[in-house]
């Protein structure tokens, strides 16, 4: 069967590999879509991480069917309609690493009564393929602690940074804004649910912040009256920015991957009392990003869905471009995606 796997620095191929066979606890997953996730793009630029240098199979964000499963599986059975959740430190992280990748037809999910959850009917396994990351930008919206009448602003509109605004809009927040500097993207965030977007390059965002939140005095001078701020952008000046024109007692949740290291004022963290906390991963119940997709349709997050024949092309799309939402490989020998 075909896998995406990367090879070495900015080597990134589909090549022929086994097909799995499933163990005593594990399951087979006939993958129906894989995102590409922002990690991938990292992964694809750093080469791969295993522990033998050898090829690294991609993917995480997936959904499928169960073709297979072991004799001591128990709550999941051939025809179950899953996500998969990728893994943890003691499991190991599909698609970061392992010997496994949901970027191919097929899938060996390892400890399966764990790491798969059941598809709610009526939702297309497109869609469902959504969960992964829309549980990340929900964890991201739970570390800001926002309360329904908080003014929000979220800092990229990228996958994480739209499942982020979707959640808070699910919750009630209405005074949200989205800052990006792609139209595609500011169109996808309101219409997931932002009050305003904010096209960096052309406005002044935080003199328009202060205009959709009010201004607080403070003894640096009048600041925005934000009371959270998610930054999904991996854009260290923006973090910077977000600290010196934040409010007192604001909280910042930083859910992108900076890769260096950012310079950040902790005079300023300690005079304004702000709190910033890291987003990683995803809330307790994973189920919650499943019941929020059956609750509300947030297919339009999926842009462009390609064939893992393709991927090169669609490899090459995020690279070079910020005009989309969620990017899909779906798989020939699996068609249930819409």
């Amino acid at each position: 069967m075909k896998q995406v796997r990367i090879h070495g620095v900015g080597d990134v191929r589909v090549d022929e590999v086994d097909e799995p066979t499933a163990g005593p606890r594990d399951a087979v997953v006939a993958v129906a879509a894989c995102g590409i996730c922002g990690s991938d793009l990292t992964f694809a630029k750093l080469g791969p991480f295993t522990p033998d240098g050898s090829p690294m199979p991609l993917g995480h964000e997936l959904s499928g069917t169960v073709t297979e499963v072991g004799s001591e599986v128990t709550r999941y059975a051939v025809g179950d309609r899953v996500v998969v959740v990728p893994g943890n430190d003691e499991l190991g992280r599909i698609g970061c690493g392992t010997p496994e990748g949901g970027l191919a037809p097929l899938l060996l999910v390892k400890e399966a009564d764990v790491r798969l959850y059941a598809v709610p009917d009526g939702i297309d396994l497109a869609t469902a393929a959504l969960a992964e990351p829309l549980a990340v930008g929900m964890n991201a919206a739970d570390q800001a602690d926002v309360s329904v009448d908080d003014a929000v602003a979220v800092f990229g509109c990228g996958p994480v940074g739209l499942a982020a605004i979707a959640t808070l809009a699910d919750r009630g927040v209405t005074r949200l804004v989205a800052i990006d500097p792609s139209a595609k993207r500011r169109e996808l965030a309101l219409g997931l649910g932002a009050s305003q977007a904010i096209d960096p390059q052309a406005e002044k965002v935080w003199e328009r912040l202060a205009e959709l939140h009010g201004s607080v005095p403070t003894m640096m001078g009048p600041t925005p009256g934000t009371d959270a701020f998610i930054e999904a952008t991996a854009v260290g000046p923006v973090v910077q920015e977000i600290v010196a024109n934040a409010k007192p007692n604001a909280r910042i949740s930083v859910v992108a991957v900076h890769n260096e290291d950012v310079p950040v004022s902790f005079l300023l963290v300690m005079m304004k009392q702000l709190t910033i906390r890291g987003a990683m991963e995803y809330p307790a119940r994973f189920e919650l990003a499943l019941e929020l997709l059956a609750r509300k349709d947030l297919s339009s997050m999926i842009t462009h869905t390609y064939s893992i024949g393709s991927f090169g092309d669609a490899l090459e799309m995020l690279q070079t471009s910020k005009e989309c939402g969620k990017v899909l490989i779906t798989m020939a020998a699996h068609d249930e995606v819409g």
